[in-house]
């Protein structure tokens, strides 16, 4: 079992793990070892998450969800396949409780009295200034 939050918690069946192959450090154990792991999540189906959170995942998650709604992970960091695993689930702990979380409703700010009196005390200068550019008609005697 994954705590991920107090209220959210992840059965290890609901994640699948997948190793292969990793490319960069590793000297000749790279071509070896399989050391890179593929965490997928099935958060469309997962009865672990709550809908609110599950739809804040999918904005979350980007690219890294598939239509069918599988939540897909690479990690290839390290040279070990326990810490690859490792880092995998720490980095679908940290998408999901950045999902859990609430995001604040926005209030509109309202700008102060001051404020509109500058702006328009600025209108009127600038309207001014254009209005003092303009040719003078010229009276016909």
């Amino acid at each position: 079992m994954i705590h991920v939050t107090r209220t959210i918690s992840i059965d290890m069946g609901e994640i699948q793990l997948e190793f292969t192959r990793a490319s960069g450090p590793g000297g000749q154990n790279v071509n070896k070892v399989a050391t890179a792991v593929q965490l997928r999540f099935d958060a469309a189906n997962s009865p672990s998450l709550p809908d609110e959170v599950r739809e804040r995942l999918v904005r979350l998650a980007g690219r890294r969800m598939t239509s069918d709604g599988v939540l897909i992970i690479d990690a290839r960091r390290f040279r070990t396949q326990d810490r690859n695993r490792q880092d995998a689930i720490n980095r679908l702990i940290e998408i999901i409780r950045k999902a859990a979380e609430k995001p604040k409703r926005r209030r509109k700010t309202r700008l102060t009295l001051a404020t509109k009196r500058r702006r328009l005390v600025s209108k009127r200068r600038r309207g001014e200034t254009k209005r003092m550019r303009r040719s003078v008609p010229r009276s016909e005697e």
